[in-house]
């Protein structure tokens, strides 16, 4: 008995056709633009005081997390990874205000914050006063991606942490010699301001003595994928000895981290109060959205005109949606490092290199 004929329903021109298109569609991942952008923070970063050495571990830790994050996308990768690949090697160094470097607080111990924001979704994450996540980012990712919630905080998110299967680090794996170095001078320059004080001494007035890289301190990043999604992160220890749960901008969506596909992409390093009562990076991309400026004109004027005037100090990195990239700052100094498509990584401190 004879089979009985199979016949396709492809026919040449249909084989063709798609072809074609899987052929377009790979020529067009090639040529999407990709890029990202790290900072370490912003501060009084003094070339008098970084010795040549100190330059250079700054400036080869940089160089490892943008490349690191370059490659995720030059592989096809997504935005999202690419950000949390290079902030957590900022992290995991003892250099940046994140992780194991985070600064201490009044009380002797280390309270962090951190969120990231998917361009695509417009779903972001947060936590906030964490004290035992050794990579802050990874659980704020989590919140995004594993709940129904933008933020947790403290205790409560470090429960979260566990039902995820995080593993939860003793405090002390955060303390360094050098940051305890500053929260003792810190809190020297407190008391002192305090006794100037008549009556009782004024909390809010005494913190306004003390040096702005008490004050700030972060890593962040933003990314382009050659799917054309941006994406944002950005992890804090915050300010030295800060008391009370203070939490600064670093959490906050809109005011240090913002992602929009089509807009752009922004973390911010500076003086938390100022980045959240100016909601700078939500700022710098509505912008770009709703008056059409590049992003760096947008990232210009709110950083080194509506922010200065206000007294707030800082920068961000910003990143559009055809892979511009500005990196603003009103500081002396900002570490940070670029990298796009088919280019080399470029790392920077201060405005002239």
């Amino acid at each position: 008995m004879r089979k009985p004929t199979v016949r396709s329903s492809i026919t040449p021109s249909l084989l063709a056709g798609l072809m074609g298109l899987l052929i377009s569609t790979s020529a067009l991942a090639e040529t999407q633009p990709f890029s990202i952008a790290i900072h370490g923070g912003a501060g009084t970063i003094s070339k008098a005081k970084l010795t040549e050495a100190q330059q250079q571990a700054y400036r080869d830790k940089l160089k490892e997390a943008v490349d690191a994050g370059y490659k995720v996308l030059e592989k096809g990768g997504d935005s999202l990874t690419a950000v949390t690949t290079a902030i957590n090697i900022l992290e995991d160094s003892p250099l940046f205000n994140a992780g194991k470097g985070a600064v201490y607080t009044y009380d002797g111990t280390h309270e962090m914050d951190a969120s990231i924001m998917d361009g695509r979704t417009l779903n972001a994450g947060a936590v906030a006063g964490v004290k035992h996540i050794k990579n802050p980012i990874n659980l704020a990712r989590a919140v995004m991606d594993k709940s129904p919630h933008v933020m947790l905080s403290g205790q409560g998110a470090e429960e979260f942490a566990l039902s995820q299967d995080f593993s939860l680090v003793p405090v002390t794996y955060f303390d360094t010699d050098s940051r305890y170095q500053q929260l003792i001078d810190a809190k020297a320059k407190l008391k002192a301001a305090e006794s100037k004080e008549a009556g009782k001494p004024d909390y809010q007035a005494s913190v306004n003595y003390l040096d702005l890289d008490y004050k700030f301190g972060t890593v962040g990043a933003v990314a382009l994928d050659k799917q054309g999604n941006l994406a944002a992160g950005t992890s804090t220890g915050g300010m030295t000895v800060k008391r009370f749960g203070r939490i600064g901008d670093s959490p906050v969506i809109g005011a240090g981290t913002y992602a929009e596909n089509q807009v752009c992409a922004v973390s911010a390093t500076g003086h938390g109060e100022y980045f959240i009562r100016y909601h700078v990076a939500g700022d710098i991309c509505a912008k770009v959205k709703y008056q059409q400026k590049s992003i760096l004109q947008a990232a210009d004027e709110v950083i080194n005109q509506r922010l200065i005037t206000a007294g707030g100090t800082g920068g961000v990195i910003a990143l559009d949606q055809r892979g511009n990239i500005a990196t603003p700052f009103n500081t002396e100094g900002m570490y940070r490092a670029t990298r796009k498509g088919g280019e080399q990584a470029k790392v920077m401190i201060w405005q002239d290199n």
